[in-house]
């Protein structure tokens, strides 16, 4: 989206917003290195202390003998993939239709691993353990996405995570979690991230969505499975002489706010509530399963964007700076709660939601 659009440049100059933790500014690795004296050193390719601590303190959290980091969570899954794949020799992993590296990777895993994709269950909808069960080809791992972004965050229930774990070990298939937001539904699951990574082979986390850090992922798994995968990663060019801005900040930031998710989790309740209430509005899932969701208008893109704008100058909050056409009459935008949503005062964000749901009823 360009830099220029009305909607955005409104947004940007609100005074709350309900999404996130804040701009993405450089000054979150100054307030990352306000707590180290400096006399650290560096990682140097993958080695040293500052990264290994970093690395066994997630592998630990996660219930996993080992990890590694890795500059971004394209490259980590991948990588986990092709792993599991060469030890099949069978080069066909099972994901949903509205997976990560189906539709925004522009088909790295095809094109540098030649792996082909088996795509389980509509596009609309989770995959369930019968998607699992019928698969049409033997596949070497199944990946699952906890939330499902692209569909809201929807999540399937605990017990459908356990059979279908339970059938991909009968079966020898590898089970692989794409837990870009794992830390954001723990507080729905119930359950601690180790309990929930027990049932994958191999998981990776995200450093710079929930937590907010600068960038950067985590993979882990098996020490065998972690070694080849350290391999792989200097094979991508992933071993950057340092890594510890990445790490400094996804450190800091990760003690910051992994305690903060059942918060953020019940002001994504509150929000979504507030959004249901309103003609015309609805968010998928109805009652959030983490800290984010999709919030509906069945109105044109274009009548919703003039009303926003005209609301984000009147009362100060910015619900957003993007909406997304999903035809004709109907558009739509995602939200992720963080700190921000903390710091808008009741009444502020109640009169929004008043002057919106007034004119909602008023507009063509």
């Amino acid at each position: 989206m360009p830099d220029n659009d009305p909607l955005l440049e409104t947004f940007k100059h609100t005074a709350y917003q309900v999404s996130g933790h804040g701009r993405r500014q450089v000054h979150i690795l100054k307030d990352a290195m306000a707590e180290e004296d400096g006399k650290r050193d560096a990682d140097i390719y993958g080695q040293g202390q500052i990264i290994e601590d970093f690395q066994d303190k997630i592998a630990d959290y996660l219930g996993k003998e080992s990890a590694v980091f890795f500059p971004s969570g394209t490259m980590a899954q991948q990588i986990a993939l092709r792993i599991w794949c060469d030890r099949k020799s069978l080069n066909k992993v099972a994901y949903h239709p509205l997976c990560h590296l189906e539709i925004h990777e522009e088909n790295g895993l095809k094109e540098l691993h030649h792996i082909e994709p088996i795509l389980l269950a509509d596009k609309d909808r989770l995959i369930e353990l019968a998607d699992v069960v019928d698969m049409p080809d033997q596949v070497a791992v199944l990946l699952l996405e906890l939330p499902q972004r692209e569909i809201g965050g929807q999540l399937p229930d605990f017990g459908t995570l356990e059979a279908i774990s339970a059938f991909c070990r009968t079966n020898g298939i590898k089970l692989h979690l794409d837990g870009a937001r794992l830390f954001e539904v723990l507080p729905y699951y119930q359950k601690t991230a180790a309990e929930v990574c027990a049932l994958f082979d191999s998981v990776y986390v995200s450093f710079y969505k929930g937590i907010g850090a600068i960038a950067g992922a985590m993979l882990a798994g098996p020490k065998d499975f972690i070694a080849e995968a350290k391999v792989w990663k200097r094979r991508h060019g992933g071993d950057l002489i340092s890594l510890y801005p990445y790490i400094l900040t996804a450190d800091h930031f990760f003690d910051q706010r992994v305690g903060k998710m059942a918060q953020y989790y019940a002001d994504a309740q509150t929000l979504a509530a507030l959004f249901n209430g309103c003609h015309g509005v609805w968010t998928e899932p109805l009652i959030p399963v983490s800290n984010m969701f999709h919030v509906h208008f069945d109105f044109p893109k274009e009548t919703v964007q003039s009303l926003l704008e005209d609301l984000y100058r009147t009362t100060g909050i910015g619900l957003t700076g993007t909406l997304r056409e999903q035809g004709r009459n109907e558009c739509s935008f995602e939200v992720s709660v963080g700190d921000q949503y903390q710091n808008i005062p009741q009444e502020k964000l109640s009169q929004m939601f008043e002057l919106l749901n007034s004119r909602l009823p008023l507009l063509p």
